[in-house]
């Protein structure tokens, strides 16, 4: 099959799509989000299609398993949806204030517990949480990635021993 008439029998299931959308969202938006997520994996991973293989089958798994991980990544990142008009929660001031003095207190009171760890631990430790990656760390320190993340282990669980009181 050639590309041309792959892309055009994609087309043509287009409607197929968006009837099928509905067991999965009743959300007018997200129904034609998936659709078009659908449709650009398939013609991204079009190499991917074998000619003996049913193409709408094909496009069904392809969007199941596009709403299936959008969903795991929303479950993550616990998002919310605001579906107010004009986005009343969007634009609710937020009352949370990380500026007070207790928890500056605190935060310095746990890096001062940090800071009292020994060498062998604090660089590691300190290392990772500054975002640097486990071979980065080992390759730094010269030492095997499996006693980085035994350092970096045996850190949290002395900090978190010290803060038990939190």
């Amino acid at each position: 099959m050639t590309a041309l008439e792959f892309d055009y029998q994609i087309a043509s299931l287009r409607p197929t799509l968006k009837s099928f959308t509905r067991r999965f969202t009743s959300n007018r938006e997200e129904s034609n989000d998936l659709v078009q997520d659908t449709i650009l994996k398939a013609l991204t991973y079009r190499n991917k299609f074998r000619e003996d293989t049913n193409l709408k089958g094909w496009l069904f798994t392809i969007m199941r398993n596009t709403f299936i991980n959008n969903y795991r990544k929303n479950q993550r990142a616990k998002t919310s949806h605001d579906d107010t008009k004009d986005l009343y929660f969007l634009n609710v001031e937020d009352t949370h204030t990380f500026n007070s003095p207790g928890s500056n207190f605190e935060y310095k009171d746990i890096w001062n517990h940090v800071d009292s760890l020994r060498e062998e631990l604090l660089v590691p430790f300190k290392m990772h949480t500054s975002g640097y990656k486990y071979h980065e760390i080992a390759e730094h320190l010269n030492i095997p990635i499996g006693t980085v993340k035994n350092r970096i282990f045996h850190a949290r669980k002395e900090i978190q021993s010290k803060l038990a009181g939190y």
